[in-house]
């Protein structure tokens, strides 16, 4: 049954993805957005009832792969944002586990927001008050006198981050990941046995050669390919390309896949069902055990709602024929593999 229903707003989005913002609770106009939102999820859970129970076991464990949070206006004042990346989306922990508890989703993969920039005192002090539930990701840090390296090092030693992630926008201008600075932090992530997420928002092609480069020089690094390296189903030359060049890192064993933020790589709404093809590809290029679900909270909030992010990646699957015990490790086997004693089975 194919389905589109989409909410989308004109303030969701600003200049970077990742500082894109969904109106605060409060704001003048977030009780007709809220009206609007409950009428499309009622109408989109009536139509996907029961899709979560046919797809994965009853005892499986579904773990999100990539999520942010940032602090409320009120946490502000103790965890600051970073000047300019002030958000207007409500991204605090409460609001998460709201979420969470709604869609039944039992643990996640925090990534550092860029509105907190190098500054992890927030997600620290969420990983401290939940530590069964939450693992962090780091943000690296490729300022030239290589303090990132040091900064890495005692985020993983003496906190709960066991990944971190790459913005190859961050490295000095017309610097690439593979210079002295990123071969140095990839190297250590891999001596501290800590996942690399690769963020490629403005397109696969433009950093393949620095990712196949990394991966060859350094075996023994895991890396995961965020929203499946921004890859969007292939209708043009210039995706047809990515979309190759996604398959092909295959051949590195350490890379996995993100099948998350559907609705950035979608071309169609909700349920995202364009992305099938591309799931079924992926499973088939990777295996289920080196592929994630991945909501991309809070944005996704607007964009289909929480829950719903869960329903389509199980719609999804049902139209690519995956098996159930392929759903469980989508989502969550094989974030619990990267990360063993994180999260136990009940």
């Amino acid at each position: 049954m194919a389905v589109t229903l989409r909410l989308t707003n004109s303030l969701a989005f600003s200049s970077h993805p990742l500082t894109s913002s969904v109106l605060f609770r409060g704001s003048k106009s977030i009780g007709t957005i809220t009206k609007i939102a409950s009428t499309i999820r009622t109408v989109k859970m009536a139509a996907f009832a029961g899709s979560d129970s046919e797809t994965t076991s009853s005892t499986s464990r579904v773990i999100d792969s990539h999520l942010h949070i940032w602090a409320s206006p009120q946490e502000a004042e103790t965890y600051p944002y970073f000047p300019g990346q002030e958000p207007t989306l409500t991204g605090d922990v409460n609001f998460l586990l709201k979420n969470m508890e709604e869609a039944r989703v039992d643990g996640a993969l925090i990534v550092q927001p860029i509105n907190h920039k190098f500054d992890h005192s927030l997600v620290t002090s969420v990983l401290k008050r939940y530590p069964s539930k939450f693992v962090g990701c780091c943000l690296a840090n490729p300022a030239e006198d290589g303090s990132g390296i040091t900064h890495l090092e005692n985020l993983v030693l003496e906190s709960n981050y066991r990944a971190v992630r790459f913005n190859p926008y961050l490295w000095p201008s017309g610097q690439k990941m593979t210079n002295a600075v990123g071969k140095a932090l990839f190297s250590k992530a891999g001596e501290l046995c800590v996942p690399v997420g690769f963020m490629c928002m403005k397109g696969l092609d433009l950093h393949i050669a620095e990712i196949e480069e990394l991966c060859t020089e350094f075996p023994k690094t895991t890396v995961l390919l965020d929203h499946a390296g921004f890859c969007k189903v292939p209708e043009n030359g210039e995706a047809k390309l990515a979309y190759s060049q996604l398959m092909k890192l295959s051949r590195f064993p350490q890379v996995y896949v993100k099948f998350s933020a559907l609705f950035r790589i979608s071309r169609t709404g909700f349920p995202y069902q364009d992305l099938s093809p591309l799931l079924s590809q992926l499973v088939s290029h990777f295996g289920a055990n080196r592929v994630m679900w991945g909501s991309d909270f809070p944005f996704v909030v607007l964009e289909c709602g929480y829950k719903e992010a869960k329903e389509a990646v199980t719609i999804i699957a049902k139209e690519a024929s995956l098996s159930s015990s392929e759903m469980d490790w989508i989502l969550g086997k094989t974030l619990m593999q990267l990360f063993p004693g994180q999260w136990v089975l009940p």
